[in-house]
């Protein structure tokens, strides 16, 4: 009998401890794709209550009938009858309570039976049918099923897929597709919980001026000579950056503007771009780009926004938040910055690593872009099917959202860069002290003078030839003997070798660099080569790629007339000229004329530091590209009851051409201001940029939506027998031999550029500041 009540206790305890093991062994996990795995556990659990409650039905069965044996014995006589029955009593209290502990497991069992009953009922609509979810039909979510095909065979491909819970099975590609990415319906049994409200947008800090360049310092970082040039520049114009900030701040008159915060990514100077700058910045290699970048942050750091710079894509990734993997899967949190300022090999890395979050964020970028990228180079179907695909052209951007060094084309946004300012002082030190027989050539790479002997010796006969082309340990042998070359000069140095020269002299390259306004800025007249026929794409490797045909037809052929255009076309005589050097007379001409002219040094507002505060300012609180916009409004067929709304143009008083109606409604947030507009009429080898520049203006691409009407036409007195809406990057155009007019199909195809001798282009135009072209009158 104590054999049997010691086997049922310490099977009792086992079963206890049996249990407490099943339940504590299957544990809620935070995955959503665990469900299967509860869902068993829960099951093993039942069949151990089961198993359980049938061993202490048994043991009660077995300790009955001890008791009914002992009953009928005769035990019960005398002292020897009391000593078993003393001895049984607590057997008999042990199987009351074996009994009730029975009850409530079989209790306990049937509560359990019904939980995983009414769970594994609900799982059919909730989570447990992981592997028997259905692609949901639905017409607002036509990629679903062909994302989810995809996602079957190609899953594994990247770790991020796997990062964000998905394992191979159709419920977790759905809940992935629809909770990450966004081709598929969200699943009604993922919605069970209520929404959290998200927490009120904080109040945007106000920008400041800053007047301390030390954090700027320390924000670029060290550990690549880029950097220690870029640090070292913006140290030597601190001055006149802070000075330029005060100015532009007395003149804000304490305008309300919100701090932005901006990561700065250089692409060309990572590792894995190749970073063939840093090693030549000591080797008199190009610094025109890494100019460029040290004053656009400068200018920023100055405005008062918050600044993240990053040199490496491991830096990219993790300011960007992108998971683990191979750049397939969206970033992991929203992103933090209001601006990302890059170039083109930043831009490659971006799409690489920010799987469908670069689409959703690509309109906060702006690409530094040295030769400037045109419309039709941008967008991708139309540079495919037209002949204008190139290695960097084809991101379907907004064309404004490129930004160049010099006003090429209107088409993209004027970043530029600066050029040191001289006071009163200075100017009139350098004057006085030139040396009218003195050259400077502007080439610091040996190749640069190879060919040149005419020229050089031409140019020997009446001044001295100063050079500083870059060398290692032999004099390289394209420099001729008579010249005297200072090698690779510092900066300052340089500026002084400036300053003393009277001609700084190009032999056709390096194309648009800062040195020739620098030179022309320290007093220098400017001598380049006109190119006779233009350089472009068929007869210069260099050209052959660029996402730009300039100011070519729409053969897609890019032309520069000379080594600097906005040289020739912003500054020009006295201090720019631009002669044939095939022609020897000319070239001597030009020489002897030069030494007999005197100039002051002159610098173009827009490249001061005041200038470029101003542009940058200017972009950065009106410039939206975020925001979308209304789409064109295509033909449709109307009844003779309905109107078009009347136009906001109206014909200018002498009815050359169209301004905005002073009764029109203006909006008070369009920039630039729609009042500036005016609409000429293209000839038919004109661009739209040559059109307003003959009439004292600058065109406008943000003004073709205004244009884009067949009203505009009847308004200019133009004849269509019929109008036709395509995608070409010369409309809106009438061809007047046939009396047809077209319309633009394509908002990011409207275009300055280009021209066709059959078309004659509507142009929209508007006014500017003096000396400052990217920026209208009224658009600071």
């Amino acid at each position: 009998r104590i054999f049997v009540l010691g086997i049922g206790f310490f099977t009792l305890c086992f079963l206890m401890t049996s249990l407490g093991g099943q339940f504590s062994a299957k544990r809620l996990g935070d995955s959503p794709f665990t469900i299967r795995t509860e869902v068993m556990g829960a099951l093993e659990s039942r069949g151990v209550l089961r198993r359980m409650s049938d061993m202490l039905e048994m043991l009660m069965k077995r300790m009955d009938i001890l008791a009914r044996l002992e009953n009928s014995t005769d035990f019960h006589k005398g002292d020897e009858a009391r000593f078993p029955l003393d001895r049984f009593q607590p057997a008999a209290g042990l199987m009351e309570r074996i009994q009730a502990i029975a009850q409530n497991v079989s209790d306990i069992a049937i509560k359990v039976d019904q939980i995983l009953r009414n769970s594994l009922l609900n799982g059919k609509v909730m989570e447990g049918r992981r592997d028997q979810c259905e692609v949901p039909r639905d017409p607002k979510y036509p990629d679903c099923a062909g994302k989810v095909e995809w996602m079957r065979a190609r899953w594994t491909s990247d770790p991020c897929y796997a990062f964000f819970g998905v394992d191979g099975t159709e419920c977790s590609f759905l809940i992935y597709l629809s909770e990450v990415e966004w081709f598929c319906p969200p699943l009604p049994w993922r919605n069970r919980t209520a929404a959290v409200p998200s927490p009120p947008p904080q109040p945007r800090v106000q920008a400041a001026f800053q007047s301390d360049l030390a954090r700027l310092l320390e924000l670029i970082g060290t550990g690549k000579e880029s950097l220690s040039f870029m640090k070292k520049r913006i140290r030597h114009l601190a001055q006149q950056w802070l000075r330029a900030a005060q100015r532009l701040e007395q003149k804000l008159k304490g305008r309300q503007r919100d701090q932005k915060h901006i990561l700065i990514h250089i692409g060309f100077l990572t590792e894995e771009s190749g970073d063939v700058f840093s090693p030549r910045v000591l080797k008199g290699g190009p610094l025109g780009e890494m100019v460029q970048w040290a004053d656009i942050l400068a200018a920023l750091f100055l405005l008062g926004h918050s600044l993240r710079v990053t040199v490496s894509l491991k830096e990219l990734q993790s300011h960007l938040g992108v998971p683990p993997g191979r750049g397939n899967c969206p970033l992991t949190s929203p992103l933090p910055f209001d601006l990302i300022y890059t170039d083109y090999h930043g831009l490659q890395q971006m799409k690489q690593h920010m799987g469908l979050s670069f689409k959703k964020y690509r309109c906060r970028v702006r690409v530094i872009d040295t030769f400037g990228t045109e419309p039709a180079y941008n967008h991708e179907e139309y540079a495919t099917l037209r002949g204008y695909r190139t290695n960097w052209g084809y991101w379907n951007l907004q064309p404004t959202q490129f930004m160049t060094m010099f006003p090429h084309t209107p088409d993209n946004s004027f970043m530029g860069f600066v050029s040191e300012e001289l006071n009163q002082t200075e100017k009139q030190f350098i004057k006085s002290n030139k040396v009218s027989s003195m050259a400077v050539v502007y080439g610091k790479e040996a190749s640069i003078w190879k060919g040149k002997e005419k020229f050089l010796a031409i140019l020997n006969k009446y001044m001295e030839i100063h050079g500083t082309v870059y060398y290692e340990t032999q004099r390289p042998p394209e420099v001729p003997a008579f010249v005297k070359n200072h090698g690779l000069l510092p900066q300052h140095e340089f500026q002084q070798l400036l300053r003393k020269a009277k001609l700084f002299i190009g032999f056709g390259f390096p194309y648009e660099g800062p040195a020739p306004l620098e030179a022309i800025a320290n007093g220098c007249v400017f001598l380049q080569a006109r190119f006779n026929p233009p350089h472009s794409s068929l007869n210069h490797e260099f050209f052959r790629g660029k996402p730009t045909s300039r100011e070519a037809t729409d053969t897609a052929v890019f032309q520069v007339s000379s080594q600097h255009p906005y040289a020739e076309d912003f500054i020009g005589k006295p201090h720019v000229w631009t002669v044939d050097y095939n022609n020897s007379e000319e070239f001597e001409a030009a020489v002897k004329t030069i030494m007999r002219t005197q100039v002051d040094p002159y610098l173009p507002y827009e490249y001061t530091c005041e200038g470029m505060l101003e542009r940058i300012h200017a972009y950065i609180q009106h410039q939206d590209f975020c925001t979308t916009s209304s789409p064109l409004q295509l033909p449709k067929t109307k009844s003779p009851a309905m109107q078009s709304p009347p136009s906001p143009l109206a014909l200018s008083p002498n009815a050359t051409h169209l301004v905005w109606s002073p009764s029109a409604s203006r909006d008070p947030l369009a920039w630039p201001p729609v009042d500036s507009l005016q609409v000429w009429v293209s000839e038919p080898q004109h661009t739209c940029t040559e059109t307003c520049r003959q009439h004292g203006l600058v065109c406008e691409p943000t003004f073709f939506r205004f244009l884009n009407k067949e009203e505009v036409f009847l308004q200019l007195s133009i004849t269509c027998d019929s109008t036709e809406y395509e995608m070409n990057h010369l409309y809106p155009a009438v061809a007047e031999n046939v009396h047809e007019c077209y319309l633009q199909k394509e908002p990011l195809l409207f275009s300055c550029a280009g021209y066709n001798t059959k078309y004659r282009r509507l142009c929209p135009c508007r006014d500017y500041r003096q000396g400052q072209v990217a920026l209208c009158r009224d658009c600071l």
